[in-house]
């Protein structure tokens, strides 16, 4: 995917020079970092695709300060976005804009690997099931005995939407990309789990419906 659907399919953002702003990622910022602080390795090496705006980046590594963590998106306008939020925040451990095609074989970081976290923060659901395939395939490859595959957003389970307006936004992707989709987390993710060496460790119910989902690799 040299041009990922995820960013034609972001809310309307704000922007200041090349930085995007996500309302979503205001709000659900501070949640989402208050799980990844509780339940992923404090240091080590993290890896994030699809990483969008780049906010989350900064917000979550701010307070990993023994992490060293990659970052990047493989659409223009987030790397130019994920660059300046980069520039602006100056955290030493933070690094990146990397433009990972979760669907390639090779993603080019294998030199850095193993990794301690693989972090997949609202991707799956706006770009074709491939690019969930690609991504526990590579998380499979490679992180490191015992690390950790870290996923946010909407999920079905066994078919079943967690809310109406779950199913509200599925059928809204579906009209803009008939590829795109809220997974299911028992009936799709898990066999992908499964068949590249990871186990379901965790799933944590979010505001707005959502899900921090925690997968370990065996």
């Amino acid at each position: 995917m040299k041009e990922t659907p995820k960013q034609t399919a972001l809310e309307a953002r704000e922007t200041k020079g090349e930085k995007l702003f996500s309302p979503s990622a205001a709000r659900n910022g501070d949640p989402i970092r208050d799980v990844f602080l509780k339940h992923m390795p404090a240091e080590g090496r993290y890896l994030e695709v699809g990483a969008g705006t780049g906010e989350h980046a900064v917000h979550i590594v701010s307070a990993l300060p023994e992490a060293h963590w990659l970052t990047g998106d493989p659409d223009a306008a987030a790397c130019a976005s994920i660059s300046a939020w980069i520039a602006d925040a100056g955290l030493p451990n933070l690094a990146g804009p990397h433009t990972i095609d979760v669907t390639k074989e090779n993603w080019g970081v294998e030199d850095n690997a193993p990794f301690h976290g693989v972090v997949s923060i609202n991707m799956i659901h706006i770009a074709p099931f491939e690019a969930a395939q690609g991504l526990f395939k590579g998380a499979g490859r490679l992180l490191t005995g015992g690390g950790k595959l870290f996923l946010y957003g909407p999920f079905k389970r066994r078919s079943v939407h967690h809310a109406a307006s779950n199913q509200s936004f599925d059928e809204n992707l579906k009209s803009r990309d008939p590829r795109w989709g809220v997974r299911d987390l028992d009936l799709e993710l898990m066999p992908l789990a499964q068949a590249n060496g990871l186990t379901l460790e965790m799933v944590v119910e979010m505001p707005a419906n959502n899900f921090s989902v925690i997968f370990r690799k065996t």
